[in-house]
């Protein structure tokens, strides 16, 4: 686990692990926690109002994160080997790099995400983006 390729692909999957672990706090910890995390008081309200659909959207967002570790893990050889984990990885840091370069696009849909939220989110997903971009150049030839 000491080339390049490897170490992207694992740190990129434990950050993406790690943001769906957020998500689930999120879930866990209800309404105060959807604030700190900058999701918007609507958000937040919905939450306090036991309407369903702001868990269901967050349970979403962190299962597929969660994936996206497995993958991230997969093509770092260290979880079991995944079909299609070439294009899974392509899609997957093309997905993070447009997130990070769509935020101002997206803001407007989003008018109740806190400005705190947008930067943070957008300052990881290039992160995000690169390494596993990186990772997946540098194991290509093993996948």
């Amino acid at each position: 686990m000491h080339d390049l390729g490897t170490q992207a692909l694992v740190l990129g999957g434990a950050l993406s692990a790690l943001a769906s672990l957020a998500h689930l706090a999120c879930i866990a910890l209800g309404a105060p926690a959807y604030r700190v995390m900058g999701a918007g008081e609507r958000m937040a309200r919905a939450v306090e109002a036991g309407d369903v659909r702001p868990t269901l959207t967050t349970l979403a967002i962190a299962s597929l994160l969660l994936v996206w570790a497995v993958v991230a893990f997969s093509g770092a050889g260290i979880a079991p080997a995944l079909p299609l984990t070439r294009l899974a990885l392509v899609l997957i840091s093309a997905a993070y790099l447009l997130r990070a370069l769509a935020f101002p696009l997206l803001m407007p849909m989003f008018p109740g995400n806190s400005r705190r939220f947008w930067l943070v989110s957008s300052g990881v997903c290039p992160v995000l983006g690169l390494l596993h971009a990186v990772g997946l150049a540098a194991v290509w030839a093993r996948l």
